[in-house]
């Protein structure tokens, strides 16, 4: 048995959004009706100047497949000190039948692919019909990411942009501009883009001034995206007082997302928690029930998003023959 060795060009090649949008709506699915092994997945924290490294490992049965990675993130020195990206990411899959290793493949973009594209699963299941105004707290990678997965399952009318760093948001305001022809307005301040939303994005690293609760109009759809460690956090947990919350995983968003912060404060309780995506998407529980509901998605992202994803990604390499094969057992 080979082993497939696929660059990120390669991997670029082999997959679109729409296709990514499919594989996290079947990961969400499969994961809320026990056909996914997914343990805890670990983050390090590096020494200051440095950033932190996720391990994530899950085995979706039906495909018997196991895929394990390994993503980093916050490296600000790494192009200037070691001529390497400041977030990089790799992906393992193994066969599960035998536990050979049967894929090598660079993980940085389904990172951001399967992210973005959570996202726009949970606007299908949860927004309201008529949303057409996205505000994005945050304008990195994931922020454009995000628009460009959401961009592909409803029409976008105008984005309300915010970062605390003016440079940030005017590239940002220019890429999204030249990439959708989608008009963005630069906000003055968090609130001020907040108070325009149909849609709130925040992508933020989780460690800056808190989205304020009576910023957010009755209606809005939240996708909390920046938290999923300890320590960060990006809403205001009185938010979660009289909202629906939808998570991806039960377990994962009440000890690591945004949902630990309510409930640590004893605003909630884990039975204020509507479900989890895979339910909604199953038919199970209810999405939005009425136009005024406040509903958040809190997306701490989870293994069996990246298996999906791989898996896809090295199907289609197999069939187009991309990507190069090593003897990995002798």
């Amino acid at each position: 048995m080979k082993t497939l060795l696929l660059k990120k060009d390669e991997v670029r090649r082999l997959i679109g959004m729409t296709e990514v949008i499919g594989a996290v709506e079947e990961a969400y699915k499969a994961f809320s009706s026990d056909q996914v092994e997914q343990p805890d997945y670990i983050g390090i924290h590096l020494p200051s100047r440095r950033g932190e490294i996720d391990f994530k490992l899950g085995y979706y049965k039906p495909n018997e497949i196991i895929s394990m990675k390994a993503h980093s993130g916050g490296f600000a020195n790494n192009p200037a000190e070691h001529g390497v990206p400041n977030s990089m990411g790799t992906i393992l899959l193994f066969d599960a039948r035998c536990c050979a290793l049967i894929c090598i493949m660079d993980g940085s973009l389904i990172t951001g692919l399967r992210t973005g594209a959570s996202g726009a699963v949970s606007v299908k299941a949860l927004a309201r019909k008529n949303a057409r105004t996205v505000a994005s707290i945050g304008t990195g990678n994931q922020a454009r990411m995000q628009i460009r997965a959401i961009n592909e399952i409803m029409k976008i009318e105008e984005i309300h942009a915010w970062s605390r760093t003016p440079e940030a948001l005017s590239r940002y305001k220019s890429d999204i501009e030249r990439e959708f022809g989608i008009p963005v307005i630069v906000a003055s301040s968090k609130k001020e883009a907040v108070e325009q939303a149909d849609i709130l994005i925040t992508t933020t690293r989780g460690k800056g001034e808190l989205v304020e609760a009576d910023w957010v109009k009755p209606g809005t759809h939240v996708v909390a995206i920046g938290t999923d460690q300890r320590g960060k956090q990006e809403l205001d947990p009185e938010l979660f007082r009289n909202a629906k919350i939808i998570v991806d995983s039960i377990s994962q968003c009440t000890e690591k997302g945004e949902t630990w912060h309510p409930l640590n404060e004893n605003i909630i309780t884990k039975e204020d928690i509507h479900g989890e995506i895979g339910e909604v998407l199953l038919g199970r529980k209810p999405g939005r029930e009425r136009e005024d509901e406040i509903t958040i998605f809190d997306s701490t992202g989870m293994a069996i998003q990246d298996n999906t994803t791989a898996s896809k990604i090295y199907q289609n390499a197999i069939a187009n023959n991309v990507g190069t094969f090593f003897q990995f057992f002798e």
